[in-house]
Formats: structure tokens, C-alpha cells, sequence
């Protein structure tokens, strides 16, 4: 059975300049799942500001981490995590929106 638990963490980080972010997607699943980036429907790809990091916790569970640094107004959008296995997928997703804070 896929996902009994699906989390995800999102934070901002920035060097008074530029500012990222990062999203952390946590699947359990046996066998351990395979971890797939959407966003707007379509799926990510590494490339210069974005990144995905997987790791293995354990025989059944998978984490992700995906990275987009510098974030800019068209970053934002609606993201999925879809995690499957031979047995099953799972996907969660949610809106993000772009704020541009000045001092």
C-alpha cells in the first residue's frame, strides 16, 4: 500500500538579496515509492534555479526536497508531489503565490 503519510514543509530563505525556497514532500510506501515534481500540470525538471534532492529513510520511505533559488513571479503556481509504486500513486498539491516584500 502507498502513502500512508504525504507532508509537506515549505521555507523561504534568502540572503538579504535573493530569496528561495523549499519544499520538502515525505512518502511511505511499500516498495518505496518514486517521487515526480509537477507544477501548472507539468513535470519538473532540473535545471539552473531548480533542483530536486532525494533520499531514502528506511525500506519505505522516500523524501524529497525541491529547490528554486532565486524564486521569481513566475515560480508561482499550483505544485504537485505525485509519488507511485507498482500498487498505486498518490499526489498532493497546493497554490503558491509570489510576494515581493521591500524594506
Amino acid at each position: 500500500m502507498l502513502g500512508r503519510k504525504i507532508s509537506f514543509f515549505c521555507m523561504a530563505q534568502g540572503n538579504g538579496k535573493y530569496i528561495g525556497a523549499e519544499i520538502y514532500c515525505h512518502f511511505v510506501g511499500l516498495p518505496r515509492p518514486e517521487i515526480t515534481w509537477f507544477k501548472d500540470g507539468v513535470e519538473l525538471y532540473y535545471h539552473k534555479f531548480f533542483q530536486v534532492h532525494e533520499w531514502p529513510v528506511g525500506n519505505d520511505t522516500m523524501k524529497s526536497k525541491m529547490e528554486i533559488d532565486p524564486t521569481t513571479q513566475q515560480d508561482a503556481g499550483y505544485y504537485e508531489c505525485q509519488a507511485n509504486n507498482q500498487y498505486s500513486i498518490d499526489i498532493r498539491g497546493f497554490r503558491t503565490d509570489y510576494v515581493m516584500v521591500t524594506y
